[in-house]
């Protein structure tokens, strides 16, 4: 298992160059100049030929990729071309609100998605399957951005159950330690945050958490009803098993690999889906900080943003193999 774990570690390498090079390429492909974004319409041509000196980009282009590429190594992503700021450290700041956020998405996602399945194919073709098959295509369906516009008219603006924007209301005092808004009002005991914290988490949890959880509950259905149709579940049957213990401790466990698949494969959805979110919500996330930046064209904080999402997808699934271990002993890693 470490053996594995470190190969794959190894594997980020050129994974890293290859997202590299394709984010270098796209990003210099969206047309803009960003001399003119950081000095105005009203520059004068000497005054943007400086600019552009001094951030190279009047240098070939491959220059250009091996500064990049250069600076990562170092650890270095650059610096803002709008708050000449370090991009390393505006990211840091926005991290974890993304992942706080993506967890959240998650966990309403398999709380809902998994039971949803499994009730729907222990019940096939009963109400509950119907209604829940249909609920899940529907959410399948519908686009973020309309749904987090309906969840913030309603809930928020119409019935003020829910605020609109933010992490943590304007009144409410957290010590910060991780920055992570839910973790660190439970390391400080701070229980007022905690539940402001989570009011806030509600709205765009629901909005990025709809597609997975409709697409973990229509996998779920599916991987149980075929492992529910196999032989050895109506000799456990046969055995005068409970059905309980029949679903959940045979069935389930069998079914597991693909839902947990489905589920890592879901989180990059998520990362993906938390520029739409966040820019919707006003979440100060690397969502809507690289909406932000693709908007001002400011090259090394969309390269920054891109290249760390993409470096998370990356471990998550690295975490998703090492599980397929604990969950079916028949896998090996060689």
């Amino acid at each position: 298992m470490l053996n594995y774990i470190i190969k794959r570690l190894l594997l980020l390498i050129p994974i890293i160059i290859g997202v590299s090079i394709v984010v270098f390429m796209i990003v210099h492909l969206i047309p803009g100049d960003p001399a003119r974004i950081m000095l105005g319409e009203r520059a004068t041509a000497a005054d943007l030929a400086r600019i552009r000196a001094e951030l190279g980009l009047d240098d070939p282009v491959y220059q250009q990729y091996f500064r990049f590429l250069k600076r990562i190594v170092k650890g270095d992503l650059g610096t803002s071309i709008m708050t000449n700021n370090p991009v390393g450290e505006e990211l840091l700041d926005r991290y974890p609100a993304t992942i706080e956020l993506t967890i959240f998405s998650m966990l309403i996602a398999v709380l809902i998605g998994v039971p949803a399945g499994i009730i729907s194919a222990t019940k096939q073709y009963s109400l509950f399957d119907y209604i829940s098959m249909s609920g899940a295509l529907l959410g399948v369906s519908m686009p973020i951005f309309w749904l987090g516009l309906m969840l913030i008219w309603v809930f928020a603006l119409q019935l003020g159950w829910f605020p609109a924007s933010a992490r943590i209301s304007v009144g409410v005092q957290l010590d910060t330690i991780t920055n992570f808004y839910v973790l660190d009002s439970i390391l400080t005991g701070n229980w007022t945050a905690l539940k402001d914290v989570l009011w806030h988490l509600f709205l765009p949890g629901i909005a990025l958490g709809t597609i997975p959880m409709a697409i973990i509950a229509r996998m779920t259905r599916s991987s149980m009803l075929e492992v529910l149709s196999n032989d050895y579940i109506r000799t456990a049957y046969a055995k005068g098993l409970s059905k309980r213990v029949v679903v959940y401790k045979h069935a389930l466990k069998n079914a597991l690999i693909p839902i947990i698949t489905v589920i890592g494969l879901q989180a990059g959805i998520l990362l993906g889906g938390a520029v739409m979110t966040e820019t919707i919500f006003s979440w100060p996330g690397v969502g809507k900080y690289s909406f932000d930046a693709i908007m001002a064209r400011d090259y090394p904080v969309v390269q920054g943003c891109i290249l760390v999402l993409s470096i998370t997808f990356v471990l998550i699934n690295l975490l998703v193999d090492i599980i397929y271990g604990f969950i079916d002993p028949k896998i090996k890693y060689n």
